[in-house]
């Protein structure tokens, strides 16, 4: 069966600059984000935000943005958050692909000295230990349009007021 291209194709150079980051590949046709793998272990403790690594580094053509998201598994499952998501990787960037992570579990919670792993169901609280392989975000490409911002007096006659604040369409 023929591979059906799905929007525009851009080519992104990447470089691993360790023996152990894999590069991101979409899992379905169709598919808009990639997963990002940590390259290390390391341990997240209730209340501690970390640097996970992909031990990658991209070049992203101008007009396009990389954007860091969680997975929903992790979501779901554990109480690791992505605090910044979508986290932007711009075009000039050439550092290494880095994912922040946040474990809030609360603090004091990991008194019985175990350690959970992304495998671990139920939204467990507690240290969680992320594995070199794990999966632990996922990345989408998309383009981007440079704003001019022009000043005028009033913006309320330019265009339609739909007349209404935050929580304007109810709840």
């Amino acid at each position: 069966m023929k591979k059906e291209t799905i929007g525009m194709s851009i080519n992104i150079f990447v470089e691993k600059i360790s023996d152990d980051a894999v590069i991101p590949a979409y899992a379905h046709d169709g598919d808009a984000g990639m997963d990002l793998y940590s390259c290390s272990d390391l341990v997240i403790e209730p209340g501690q935000t970390v640097l996970v690594k992909t031990g990658l580094k991209m070049a992203i053509p101008k007009g396009y943005e990389v954007q860091v998201r969680p997975r929903s598994g992790i979501s779901l499952n554990t109480p690791l958050r992505i605090p910044n998501a979508p986290g932007t990787i711009d075009s000039g960037y050439r550092g290494e692909i880095c994912v922040i992570m946040e474990n809030t579990s609360p603090i004091g919670s990991d008194k019985d000295g175990r350690i959970l792993t992304l495998a671990d169901k139920g939204n467990q609280k507690g240290t969680y230990k992320i594995s070199k392989g794990d999966r632990v975000a996922q990345m989408v490409v998309a383009s981007y349009a440079q704003a001019e911002f022009e000043f005028c007096s009033d913006v309320s006659s330019i265009g339609e007021d739909r007349n209404g604040g935050f929580g304007s369409t109810g709840v």
